[in-house]
């Protein structure tokens, strides 16, 4: 368990005074989980009877969930973890979930939602995959947990338990002829043709290959053993996986569930998340917003929810937090009438790197951005901004005693005239209050921040912040 970070609390400053208990999801397990999720606009789909389930939960039936993740490539991104936030609001409401990392399926390639078939990984960055998408998915539960205990200090709701594993554990030793004695009789090969993963690939001119048409099979042969060796009864996954969950649905109902009093296994999807143009939310560029902070760091992540639209800023932070609705909404309004402050996107970028990352982490990330582009007076300490920025891993180092000239051409990497010549254009700025020079013989310690930290700008937009050594 990831240690609590000695942080304040932050909230957008026009609502600083709400009780911030209210602020949060409160009482999570009294309540009806599908109802939060669809208030949410996390569910998609339930499959029937959905009636069933949503008693279950009413009744304080404790259930099991699992959703998986093939090792497709080395982090999961933003897209995945709506699936995984649907497991986190069980986890929190004292529900058990699972997550499975598809070592044994990784190795065939789900068709869902491709027009063409996957290339096959090599041997070891498929292992290599596995083990840090292992560590992914367990990192999310705990800093889930981290992020609800810190911010719902006097809940008494009884947490469930987070379960992670590896589906060639129950795959590795499987043979295929005692596969298809035991279960190939209770699997219909017009159902398989029928799934839209299958038929569309059918209508392509490649077709597909048979690799990718039994992968059904396996995944609904996940679900058997987790609900046999687990008593697992729900699966969660996007919309696309919608005919692999019911391929698990079909089997368990036709071989039976390992409770004899309930006999119905369910499956949940969420759906597609879009941005208010119509793109697919979690693409930037191009490329996809991952969590590992390695490729994506925690101050990439916070940017890039900052830069939110107001119409879709709402949506995010139903999706991707645990704050209540009511506060969204208010959050939402006491923005509108100052749109500039951009208060909802700046909670919406805390809230969800702290979930991702780590109680603290969305507030270093904000210090940065308040460091790099704040409007406002900056008025923080040159140990804050050290930290900060040394995490971050984008802090400069710098000999004191330097002219201007040679900061310049160790921060940017331009020739020594270069950094002249946008002396004499006007293009450097530096200190805290941004004061334009045009000489390199300028007096710099009159510029340092608590005599250890020098801030350097290039034009508008192009920030350094230097430690002088």
């Amino acid at each position: 368990m990831l240690k609590n970070a000695s942080v304040k609390m932050f909230f957008p400053r026009s609502l600083a005074s709400t009780n911030g208990l209210r602020l949060f999801q409160r009482s999570i397990g009294s309540v009806n989980v599908l109802q939060t999720l669809r208030n949410r606009g996390l569910l998609a789909q339930v499959s029937e009877p959905e009636s069933l389930l949503e008693q279950k939960l009413l009744n304080g039936d404790k259930i099991g969930l699992y959703c998986g993740a093939d090792p497709t490539a080395k982090s999961l991104h933003l897209g995945n973890l709506l699936p995984l936030m649907v497991l986190l609001h069980f986890y929190i409401a004292g529900h058990d979930v699972y997550t499975v990392v598809g070592g044994a399926t990784g190795q065939v390639g789900d068709p869902s939602g491709r027009s063409t078939e996957r290339v096959a990984l090599e041997n070891s960055e498929r292992l290599s995959n596995i083990s840090k998408i292992q560590l992914q998915l367990r990192s999310f539960f705990e800093r889930g947990l981290e992020y609800y205990n810190y911010k719902h200090k006097e809940t008494s709701a009884k947490i469930g338990r987070a379960i992670h594993t590896n589906n060639n554990n129950w795959w590795s030793d499987m043979k295929m002829l005692d596969f298809l004695a035991m279960y190939g009789r209770h699997i219909r090969v017009n159902t398989m043709l029928s799934r839209d993963s299958v038929s569309s690939r059918l209508d392509g001119k490649d077709g597909i290959g048979f690799n990718e048409f039994t992968y059904q099979i396996l995944q609904a042969y996940d679900f058997y053993h987790l609900n046999k060796t687990c008593d697992v009864t729900v699966q969660v996954g996007g919309n696309d996986q919608w005919g692999n969950i019911t391929a698990g649905i079909d089997l368990i109902g036709r071989i039976g569930t390992k409770s004899k009093k309930e006999d119905h296994a369910f499956g949940l999807t969420v759906p597609l998340l879009t941005t208010s143009t119509g793109e697919k939310f979690g693409k930037s560029a191009g490329n996809a917003v991952f969590i590992d902070p390695q490729i994506t760091t925690p101050f990439e992540m916070y940017q890039y929810f900052m830069r939110t639209t107001d119409e879709d800023v709402g949506k995010l932070l139903r999706t991707f937090t645990l704050l209540s609705n009511d506060f969204i909404e208010e959050t939402i309004h006491s923005g509108s009438q100052n749109p500039k402050e951009r208060s909802a996107q700046k909670l919406l970028a805390r809230e969800v790197v702290d979930l991702v990352h780590g109680v603290g982490r969305g507030q270093d990330a904000e210090t940065i951005s308040e460091v790099l582009y704040g409007t406002r007076k900056l008025e923080l300490r040159a140990s804050d901004i050290l930290r900060t920025f040394q995490d971050a891993g984008i802090l400069i180092r710098c000999d004191r005693g330097l002219p201007l000239d040679q900061i310049i051409v160790h921060a940017t990497g331009c020739s020594k005239s270069a950094a002249r010549r946008k002396l004499k254009q006007g293009s450097i700025y530096i200190g805290p209050e941004r004061t334009k020079v045009l000489e390199y013989s300028v007096d710099l310690e009159s510029f340092y921040i608590d005599d250890r930290v020098l801030i350097l700008r290039t034009g508008k937009q192009t920030c350094y912040v230097i430690e002088i050594n």
